[in-house]
């Protein structure tokens, strides 16, 4: 099989995450995800709290500013380091130089539009309907499941809103994915499945 960069963007409680996981085991790949914003936080001298997305309210953003350089950008304050743009930026450069050092899983962070134009890239959204994320994020938060159901809204929402922001498309659309798969239908190990036969079939058809 030839080697692929994977993208994975995924709904909350979706098992998008673990589905790379799962992937880049059977592969025998790098996994990345939240390693970008350690990443892109070593690479610029910024805080990884500024990089936090769904989780970071802008009143703790104005507290943080005020309590000096401990929790501010190392040895500079200024806000033009601090944009949307110039955070989004700095994690482009990690996901761009991660894909020039081979195939991996990169979950999350616009990679697909990031790494547009590359054909070595498997673009993948993951889904699932209301019961299966809700049941699913159950198992990783002690929320009642009224305050998951209100978190799983809030975070996708938050997702299309930054996929939107960044790239100008819709975060849904399938015609921004290769692959468009139902987890809740599949499972965690048929979704995986369907990944690697969709890249045994690309590389033959790339072949010819």
């Amino acid at each position: 099989m030839k080697p692929y960069i994977i993208t994975i963007e995924r709904q909350y409680g979706s098992g998008g995450k673990t589905v790379g996981k799962m992937l880049a085991k059977q592969l025998n790949i790098p996994f990345y995800n939240r390693e970008i914003v350690t990443m892109a936080s070593e690479e610029s001298g910024i805080n990884p709290v500024y990089f936090s997305d769904e989780r970071l309210k802008p009143n703790l953003i104005e507290r943080l500013r005020n309590r000096g350089s401990d929790t501010a950008v190392l040895n500079d304050s200024r806000e033009s380091y601090l944009t949307d743009n110039a955070l989004f930026q700095h994690q482009t450069k990690v996901i761009r130089r991660l894909a020039d050092e081979g195939p991996c899983v990169i979950v999350g962070r616009c990679a697909d539009y990031v790494l547009k134009g590359r054909k070595d890239v498997v673009r993948v959204f993951v889904h699932a309907d209301d019961d299966f994320c809700l049941e699913q994020a159950m198992l990783v938060n002690s929320l009642s499941a009224s305050a998951v159901k209100k978190k799983i809204a809030e975070v996708d929402e938050y997702h299309a809103k930054y996929y939107k922001y960044h790239t100008g498309k819709d975060w849904y659309d399938a015609r921004n994915y290769d692959l468009s798969l139902n987890s809740g239908v599949l499972g965690f190990e048929g979704t995986m499945n369907e990944i690697l036969n969709y890249m045994e079939l690309r590389s033959q058809l790339d072949e010819e």
